[in-house]
């Protein structure tokens, strides 16, 4: 029978009584079903609940939302049929052991694979909820569906487990295979249609999650008060609507192509009541958004050539670096949320802008990001380090993990930046390098150390010895003694030859796929390395809250 007649002369007082409720008849989209509770009593009582929450529920994914919860409560009623002789219809005779049976069987399920860590999490979580405000609702009372449930059938917060780590961090895309699909956007378009391919394009350049995107309303964009150019959309998820995401010009770009092309298909259609990304399919008005990307996303990712990638395997108890495969799965709408944040948890910036750029609601969702940058800056700075050298351009790395560490500690408190490399000298470090004793001659001096991720400046600084040689040695109107300091001397110019061959040469001693991570490793850590305009400025040490602690 087709939804309308179904409905016709359906009210929720009538709807809660059956066992598949069609959420239309609350307000809401498609369906919620019951009928997986074996125990009727049990059953009956969710229903109960699911009718005192439905009000309390907004959005878009009302239906998904509270049947997850649902499910929980299916997983007890399992647990029930299976581990009792009575299958659990036996309401007086359950016990905090069916509790505890229940809890062992999640864990059993979770570790087996039949789902995962986070699934686990929020079975019990839905339980402990549902069943204590069943109780709370009074229905374990005289007369009531679950009359004489006893009070140890109950879950505390020490049952629910802990939260795995990292829910969403840790599963963005690699900058590489980012730039091959941006390359290939015009075949997804040729393969699906435009709509599509906007929508991933704003899922790359704004981070939001598919259905922000999907539901965009036409006049999206707008401006701040100084002028700031943002995309205004709906957070459903945690329904914060009316959003403001800064957006640059080429985000703009995209979205205002997108809005002429949709006034041209709808011309007699409000623009308050166009989407952004109108459906192709059964929308005459264009009112109607696109539904999921995902299936079209898949089939042009599927069709892409491989994108190779340097990934340290072990072959015959040894770890090599081979050039594999990405793995496409790993290739999805979503992984562009990620990505985004970790571009931005990269460069950076203060986790409390992240937190609300993202929109994040716990600022431990935001700060999960942080963590696999700190681990993949060590993982670089251990790549890159390995290249090392002194003034006189001899390595200076050593294999030894205790080394490992000490370079790590040492980055963080016992070194500061120069133009082309890093001081070791104590007072300078101290002084926040603002303290030479000789003037920043760097290749001079016992205490610089220089890497494979400085060398594009060692040979700006090259370039620049050269270049000021040569004005210097023209008609340059200056006093000999000042002409004489400021002429760069033979052999500085000839140590920072020596160590950019020094460098090149071990670089060229490396296979491809070493050199693949090295370039990896060194984009990653001149990302996160703080600019240098020039060379340091001479000045006075910082003062010091404690002068009688020598350095």
């Amino acid at each position: 029978m087709p939804g309308p007649l179904r409905r016709l002369g359906a009210t929720p007082e009538t709807e809660r009584l059956k066992d598949i409720w069609d959420l239309a008849v609350f307000g809401h989209s498609r369906t919620l079903n019951f009928t997986k509770i074996h125990q009727l009593p049990l059953r009956e009582a969710v229903k109960v609940w699911a009718y005192d929450e439905l009000p309390r529920r907004r959005g878009r994914n009302v239906a998904s939302s509270m049947q997850n919860m649902i499910r929980g409560m299916e997983q007890l009623s399992d647990s029930l049929r299976l581990q009792r002789e009575d299958e659990g219809q036996r309401l007086r005779l359950l016990s905090r052991t069916d509790m505890v049976s229940f809890c062992n069987r999640i864990a059993f399920l979770a570790e087996t694979g039949v789902f995962g860590a986070h699934h686990r999490v929020n079975v019990i979580r839905y339980v402990r909820k549902i069943v204590n405000r069943i109780r709370v609702m009074g229905l374990t009372g005289p007369g009531e569906v679950l009359e004489g449930l006893p009070a140890d059938f109950a879950l505390s917060v020490e049952d629910i487990p802990d939260e795995p780590e990292d829910t969403e961090a840790g599963r963005d895309l690699p900058d590489e295979v980012m730039r091959e699909l941006c390359d290939n956007l015009d075949l997804l378009e040729k393969n699906s249609n435009r709509e599509f391919r906007v929508a991933t394009e704003l899922l790359i350049d704004t981070g939001r999650r598919p259905d922000e995107i999907s539901t965009l309303p036409w006049d999206c964009l707008a401006k701040d008060p100084d002028g700031t150019l943002v995309m205004v959309y709906d957070n459903s998820k945690n329904y914060r609507l009316g959003r403001r995401l800064p957006i640059a010009q080429a985000t703009a770009a995209v979205i205002t192509a997108q809005q002429e092309r949709v006034r041209e298909r709808f011309p007699d259609t409000p623009t308050s009541k166009l989407k952004l990304l109108p459906s192709p399919v059964a929308n005459p008005a264009g009112t109607k958004p696109i539904g999921s990307i995902g299936e079209a996303h898949r089939a042009w990712v599927d069709d892409l050539p491989d994108i190779m990638m340097p990934v340290v395997v072990l072959v015959d108890g040894q770890l090599v670096t081979k050039m594999l495969p990405f793995d496409k799965s790993r290739i999805f709408p979503y992984a562009y949320r990620h990505s985004f944040a970790q571009r931005h948890a990269d460069s950076d910036i203060a986790p409390d802008v992240l937190m609300d750029l993202m929109d994040h609601r716990e600022l431990s969702t935001t700060q999960a990001y942080y963590r696999v940058s700190q681990e993949r800056r060590r993982e670089a700075v251990d790549r890159v380090t390995a290249l090392q050298f002194d003034r006189r351009g001899n390595r200076v790395w050593r294999k030894a993990q205790g080394m490992l560490d000490s370079e790590h500690v040492r980055r963080a408190i016992g070194e500061v930046a120069t133009a082309y490399g890093i001081c070791l000298e104590p007072h300078n470090v101290a002084a926040g390098g603002q303290s030479c004793p000789i003037r920043f001659r760097c290749v001079g001096c016992d205490h610089f150390r220089t890497d494979v991720s400085y060398l594009p400046d060692l040979e700006r600084y090259l370039s620049d010895l050269l270049r000021s040689r040569e004005r210097l040695m023209s008609a340059f109107e200056a006093d000999d003694w000042a002409r004489s300091e400021a002429m760069p001397s033979e052999e500085e110019i000839r140590r920072v030859r020596r160590l950019i061959n020094r460098v090149k040469a071990d670089l060229d001693d490396l296979s491809e796929e070493e050199r693949a991570q090295i370039e990896e490793a060194v984009a990653l850590v001149r990302r996160s390395r703080p600019v240098m305009l020039g060379m340091p400025r001479v000045g006075q040490p910082l003062p010091d809250v404690r002068p009688w602690r020598l350095p």
